[in-house]
């Protein structure tokens, strides 16, 4: 009979800084548990300190830092005393096939029930802050940006979005690396180099080949959007599980990956909005944000950013059943002025609207005036949008004429992607066309009915 491995645990410890009030920080402990799960693990507790700053040693002060040990079994020493055992980075960096790690290292103690194998840190902390707690706690200790990556890592399936989550990860494991025990000098190729040297020397090495691998597939991508150019396209957006890949299924009637999780969808997918709309318009679903983003991974999504930045319309996609809707908001809205996008005409979405009462949809209406209320599960309500979103385009579309020769009458197929056929007509010149379209597209269909 197969068994299954346990369910790793981990106890989850955060810092209330000032300028961070009870609701804020509750949110954010409650994201990072969400987080956890998204890992497979399973949360068992929850640590929480008030601090002007975060310790610069250990993350917590001394009396959190032994109630953190008592839980997980560690002795609550910083120092050489304790277990002295590779790095979760090392476990990383040496499992090239990316699976999941042991759940602890450390030698078991008969004595004592075991403790949590993880402690989770809802900040970025640095690798010796992560050192001295894992001394401490006896524990595998991971932070807010390590979850992230991680997830990443696994929810990755295209090979532009494997190679991008791999360089994150590695700019991420690089200097949390730390000698194995007994390692010594290299012999051979690369002597005098410690294994330490060597393991970073190799991750350099693999982050230029990642690097150029990567401007191959970009320079792919980059020429798949140039030749989307001519067309329409609309942007989902917003807050990881706020519900975009749910609405790009219901309003392209793709089987879109849809899952109640954080970053189920790291590729960019592009479907045409159904029923097919004259001209055609292009749906885009791109990867979720979140608080504390980390910075390479913003980095590394450059192509499924540009989607956004290269959209007609964004479409800003908020859970509004969620508390932490608005702060949410915010951190979209950051991403986006940060790649330059937030030029961009947007409209708002306040999803999930079947888990709140009519009072609080009334709030929101009260708050939002322009915002469209929504639920994915509604078919009223996402033929409505759909309606938004031509009559969005319909505005700025204008009525022309155009003649398309005898002689090219293989563009037709062009003209009817690009513009709306009116009516059409016959002389001795060609096929004329009535046409509506916005004035870009019937401009470049001008050039390119004059130069073929």
């Amino acid at each position: 009979m197969e068994t299954r491995s346990p369910i790793p645990r981990a106890i989850l410890i955060g810092v209330q800084l000032p300028g961070v009030d009870d609701v804020a920080h509750a949110a954010d402990i409650d994201e990072l548990g969400r987080l956890v799960k998204t890992l497979g693990y399973e949360v068992v507790g929850t640590i929480s300190q008030k601090r002007d700053e975060i310790d610069g040693a250990t993350v917590l002060g001394k009396g959190r830092l032994a109630e953190l040990a008592a839980i997980t079994g560690g002795t609550g020493v910083v120092g050489s005393m304790a277990i002295t055992r590779k790095s979760k980075a090392r476990d990383r960096f040496e499992d090239a096939d990316g699976n999941k790690p042991n759940a602890t290292q450390t030698e078991p103690d008969p004595e004592r029930q075991p403790g949590p194998e993880f402690v989770i840190v809802d900040h970025e902390i640095s690798p010796s802050q992560a050192r001295n707690l894992e001394r401490a706690t006896g524990a595998q200790v991971l932070d807010r940006t390590g979850v992230i990556v991680e997830i990443f890592h696994r929810h990755a399936h295209s090979r532009e979005a494997k190679l991008q989550v791999e360089i994150a990860r590695l700019k991420y494991v690089s200097p949390r690396l730390r000698e194995s025990p007994g390692g010594g000098r290299q012999q051979g190729p690369g002597a005098g180099e410690s294994d330490l040297e060597l393991d970073r020397r190799k991750i350099r090495d693999r982050l230029a080949e990642l690097k150029q691998q990567l401007d191959d597939i970009q320079r792919d991508s980059d020429q798949r959007r140039s030749a989307r150019r001519d067309q329409i396209r609309v942007a989902l957006v917003g807050y990881t599980n706020a519900g975009k890949s749910s609405l790009m299924r219901a309003l392209t009637s793709s089987e879109v990956l849809v899952e109640d999780k954080l970053f189920a969808t790291l590729d960019t997918t592009v479907r045409a909005l159904q029923p097919e709309a004259k001209p055609r318009v292009l749906v885009s679903d791109t990867v979720g944000f979140i608080k504390k983003l980390p910075h390479d991974l913003v980095a590394s999504f450059r192509s499924t950013l540009a989607e956004a930045l290269e959209a007609s319309l964004l479409l800003f996609v908020v859970d509004a059943s969620d508390p932490a809707y608005e702060s949410q908001l915010e951190v979209s809205r950051n991403v986006l002025h940060e790649i330059g996008a937030d030029v961009v005409p947007s409209r708002l979405l306040l999803n999930k609207t079947d888990r709140l009462s009519e009072a609080g949809r009334a709030a929101l209406r009260e708050k939002h005036p322009d915002a469209i209320l929504l639920s994915a599960r509604s078919p009223e309500d996402v033929a409505a949008l759909r309606e938004t979103i031509i009559a969005f385009f319909e505005a700025a579309m204008v009525d022309d004429q155009l003649v398309l020769p005898y002689a090219k009458q293989g563009l037709l197929s062009n003209v009817y992607e690009n513009a709306r056929v009116l009516s059409e007509d016959y002389d001795t010149t060609g096929r004329i066309m009535k046409v509506r379209g916005l004035p870009g597209a019937i401009a470049r269909l001008r050039r390119t009915l004059a130069a073929s």
